[in-house]
């Protein structure tokens, strides 16, 4: 999709007030109240009158920073950079409907990441049509305006970023289980769909539970956990593989399958089954919070007339802790004393660390892999902290290192030292 098409969209749907359509949102009509204006913490926004009808105008900007050591050659040159710049448009329609688009001009490029319909029939039933992310990783699913981390851990490069399909969710039993059920088109670990290039499909569903969110134990409430799960097929070409990469949070490439761009003969493709599965938990009480989850991705694979199936693994576990006495949450950090000069307040301050591993099939070697250009192992560790001077401005620094087994000529590729910063906007 072109930079001047998406703009055009965009603009065209913002200006649809002032042109006074649809006319409950703007509630011109003769004897109508006028409609409602907000802006704040949560974005700007138009309301009609009997409340039926809202327009919402959401933002994220995230400027980056990137900056190797090594001891022999850097990965990449030290950067700043444009990591996500997304005009978030949403809107409901009649009080159930409610739509989402939300394009992304960072790094130079233009990429759709969402776009959906979704239908609020109840608590306990929405169903969703569009492009949107798949319900399986824990981490993937959290915005990313949210991350504790610059990058997210190595799990999510196994589970897909977004897909187009349909997908019927909910939340039962007073919130404390949530669900979702989908079919897509299907993508690589990792991947952004926008339109399959083979029949085949995929199924996706997760579960998740949060059982003392009621409780009166304070120190129980902040537990959930669950599973998500993928299941489907591919059938890839040359062009369209089917199988993924995976990046280290510098983002540089550690492991990628063979492939000339052009032949069966020397490219792997996907060739059958493909199958995720991805426990998870969180627990969450007063300053500490904490996320956990391991990823199983398996898929058939075939290169000039030789099959084979791999599975790729990953977990990761991160935690943060609030110096400021402000409450950790999922769903970000909301300071209590937001940054004011005027009244000495500075917002809240927060440590994160983490742990994770990614592992690959022993099997992709050397016949679907080069061992001396993809690594078969990749430890990650990595600590940080994140000022958030409101709940729309944060300031983050991390440290991340990240080791590998395998990927060089001469035995182990060079560990990845890599220090990341970030200016965040989000509203």
């Amino acid at each position: 999709m072109s930079h001047r098409r998406v703009f055009t969209i965009v603009a065209v749907l913002v200006a649809l007030p002032a042109a006074g359509l649809p006319r409950p949102l703007c509630a011109q009509a003769s004897g109508q109240e006028p409609a409602g204006l907000s802006a704040g913490k949560d974005g700007f926004s138009v309301t009609s009158a009997d409340g039926a009808y809202q327009l919402r105008l959401k933002g994220l900007v995230q400027e980056d920073g990137r900056f190797f050591d090594a001891d022999r050659q850097k990965p990449a040159s030290d950067t700043f950079l444009m990591r996500r710049a997304r005009p978030i448009l949403e809107a409901t329609l009649a009080k159930i409907f409610d739509v989402r688009i939300a394009p992304d001009f960072g790094q130079g490029q233009t990429v759709l990441f969402d776009a959906y319909l979704e239908v609020r029939f109840r608590p306990a039933a929405r169903l969703r049509a569009g492009k949107f992310k798949p319900p399986v990783g824990l981490e993937r699913l959290q915005a990313a305006s949210d991350t504790l981390f610059v990058e997210r851990a190595l799990p999510s490069g196994l589970v897909p970023n977004r897909d187009v399909g349909v997908q019927l969710s909910g939340d039962l039993f007073g919130s404390r289980l949530s669900y979702a059920l989908g079919a897509f088109n299907g993508t690589v670990d990792g991947g952004n769909g926008d339109a399959d290039s083979n029949d085949g499909k995929e199924a996706a569903a997760r579960v998740f539970v949060t059982p003392f969110a009621k409780s009166a134990a304070g120190w129980a409430q902040g537990i959930g956990f669950g599973v998500g799960a993928t299941y489907g097929n591919t059938h890839g070409t040359p062009a369209s593989t089917g199988v993924g990469g995976y990046k280290t949070a510098g983002q540089q490439a550690f492991f990628t399958y063979r492939s000339d761009g052009k032949t069966l003969a020397a490219t792997v493709i996907g060739e059958g089954r493909r199958s995720r599965i991805a426990p998870q938990a969180w627990y969450y009480v007063g300053r500490f919070g904490a996320i956990a989850e391991y990823v199983r991705s398996k898929q058939e694979v075939a290169l000039n007339g030789v099959a084979g199936e791999l599975a790729d693994t990953a977990w990761q576990v991160t935690a943060s802790f609030l110096l400021t006495g402000d409450k950790a949450s999922f769903k970000g950090v909301s300071p209590r004393k937001p940054f004011d000069k005027e009244a000495h307040t500075w917002g809240a301050l927060e440590l994160v660390a983490r742990a994770g591993r990614w592992s690959i099939d022993d099997k992709a070697f050397p016949v679907f892999a080069d061992p001396a250009a993809s690594a078969r192992r990749a430890t990650e560790r990595g600590a940080g902290v994140n000022w958030y001077l409101t709940r729309n401005v944060r300031l983050m620094l991390d440290y991340v290192e990240t080791r590998f087994e395998g990927g060089d000529v001469a035995g182990d590729r060079e560990d990845e030292k890599v220090l990341l910063d970030r200016l965040q906007i989000s509203f």
